[in-house]
């Protein structure tokens, strides 16, 4: 496989095709227009422009019903309108693929600028108790995997995956080789009109509804859970780099953030996340080795308060805002924090 100059954008699209997707339907939005401009491009996928994010994901629930692989992508402000759908999809056992490239906000914010603030949302954006997985690459050869790697957690797990990206990510070139050789896990269930499945947001038992059995839905939420958990144990993706010298400081970051973290790689130990939820628990182990944690996000405070809670300890935090990744500005806050 000869190498290619991709954007990331277009490795997530290119991906897509190769995890076997059908259908894809988007609202233009900056910084994740170029994958639907993409799409448009790809002979055997089926590309509708919805009239907002609401009507993309409600198409992409109802084209994986119909037995299709499917997806749809957009940045802050659509994957809020798409919560409510998003915790249909996982009542009703729906597989898809949400990719989330993320911008300044809240509302429209600085439409063109990297964040990291729908962390967050990704875990409890809807309504009610749902497990996601959710998978954060930071580079265009990682966002092609991790895209397979998403189409076929959401076939194991049956459940909408999320992808997270930033606008640095999403908009970078890189040189990849878009290897073909990862294992593509196929679709299984039936789809919609075989058998006698009632899909319904409702609580249910066997196709069943039953909306005041509370042992039922106890056994329902804990099936959900179960499945996640253990479809999440095979995608149990992280970096880990140890110091070169001898340290007591471990920094955290990911995405776009975790690309400048490398800088430190002779000062501090590195973890990064890349499968953000359910957490990793290699983390526990990693941490102890450390007196001292050091953490990075764009945004004010998301991912390091689920950090501390594993870890039973507190971490310094560098809050890193306005849509500029700046290599002094991060030696300062680190010096600051001491």
């Amino acid at each position: 496989m000869p190498k290619q100059l991709l954007q990331g954008n277009q490795a997530i699209a290119m991906a897509a095709e190769v995890a076997g997707v059908k259908f894809f339907a988007g609202y233009p939005i900056t910084p994740a227009s170029e994958i639907i401009h993409e799409m448009v491009n790809k002979r055997h996928i089926k590309v509708l422009q919805m009239e907002d994010e609401i009507a993309s994901i409600n198409a992409v629930i109802g084209a994986s019903l119909a037995g299709l692989k499917a997806m749809t992508a957009t940045s802050g402000p659509g994957f809020s309108l798409m919560q409510e759908s998003i915790g249909l999809a996982h009542i009703m056992e729906v597989p898809l693929v949400i990719v989330n490239v993320q911008r300044v906000g809240p509302s429209t914010g600085m439409p063109t600028l990297p964040a990291q603030g729908d962390i967050i949302q990704c875990k409890h954006g809807s309504h009610g108790d749902y497990f996601p997985i959710v998978f954060y690459p930071n580079s265009v050869a990682e966002l092609y995997k991790y895209t397979v790697m998403a189409f076929n957690a959401a076939e194991e797990s049956l459940s909408p995956v999320i992808l997270l990206s930033d606008g640095y990510i999403s908009h970078l070139y890189e040189t990849i080789v878009p290897h073909r050789d990862f294992e593509v896990v196929k679709r299984t269930r039936p789809p919609l009109g075989t058998g006698n499945r009632h899909f319904t947001g409702l609580s249910h038992e066997n196709s069943v509804v039953k909306t005041a059995d509370a042992d039922n839905y106890r056994r329902l939420i804990a099936s959900l859970q179960e499945k996640q958990q253990l479809t999440a144990q095979r995608y149990n993706y992280y970096e880990y780099c140890a110091c070169t010298k001898e340290t007591d400081t471990l920094l955290i970051s990911f995405g776009a953030l975790s690309r400048v973290a490398y800088y430190f790689r002779n000062d501090f130990a590195l973890y990064r996340p890349i499968r953000m939820y359910p957490l990793v628990e290699e983390i526990k182990t990693i941490a102890a080795r450390y007196k001292r944690i050091l953490m990075m996000e764009m945004n004010t405070g998301q991912y390091v308060h689920e950090i501390e809670s594993i870890l039973r300890r507190e971490i310094q935090f560098i809050p890193i805002l306005g849509g500029c990744i700046d290599l002094g500005e991060i030696k300062r806050e680190i010096a600051r924090v001491g």
